[in-house]
């Protein structure tokens, strides 16, 4: 792809970069902003600086945050003693949209593969289980993406926490095995939620 500009072909290779957004992609969404007026621009680039400078995450649940600890972990409201371990920032605000779960979370920041080289000690697994070991927890839902690496993760935490009494549950399976929990509609993800199962009976049909 030839450019007239190299600060033209600058910004392509840069969005370029995004996920999912190739070079032509790109090319589009840079010579729309380019006809955009130049405020409209602005406020974008703004935005993006602000958010890699000023968001947080959460100290308590690493959820995404603008302060220290995130809006539903500082909410008296929740069931603090209800926690739901996800994988992902993504699947909180899944969970959230539908409306039926009033504990708190646990962001992992990914799920065990060792094909990709993520192993427990690359994810907040032993903050997960410090919380437990406070007397705190009074169930521990798990709710990662019903995958081979999702369940091996529920399955290394389980392990882990067996000798602290709580209570494990297992989101009902309306989420179907090998899919992300991210694209599940909101009903069935609702579902799910309400009608979790004992964690032990969500391994010991495999």
């Amino acid at each position: 792809m030839e450019f007239s500009s190299k600060i033209l072909e600058r910004a392509v290779n840069e969005m370029s970069q995004l996920p999912g957004i190739g070079k032509r992609t790109a090319l589009r969404l840079v010579l729309h902003l380019l006809k955009q007026p130049v405020d409209q621009t602005t406020f974008l680039s703004q935005a993006l600086v602000a958010m890699r400078e000023d968001v947080k995450f959460c100290e308590s649940c690493n959820n995404i945050s603008d302060s220290e600890v995130c809006e539903i972990c500082s909410n008296p409201k929740r069931d603090h003693a209800l926690v739901c371990v996800v994988e992902d920032i993504r699947d909180v605000m899944a969970i959230e949209n539908t409306r039926q779960f009033k504990g708190i979370y646990h962001v992992l920041g990914g799920k065990i593969s060792p094909i990709d080289g993520v192993g427990p000690g690359q994810l907040k697994i032993a903050a997960l289980v410090d919380k437990v070991k406070s007397g705190k927890v009074h169930e521990l839902i798990f709710a990662l993406s019903p995958t081979m690496e999702g369940d091996t993760t529920n399955f290394y935490i389980y392990k882990q926490i067996s000798d602290f009494g709580i209570i494990t549950s297992a989101i009902a399976r309306g989420i179907a095995v090998g899919d992300e929990l991210e694209y599940a509609d909101e009903v069935t993800l609702g579902r799910s939620i309400l009608q979790r199962v004992p964690f032990e009976n969500s391994f010991g049909n495999h």
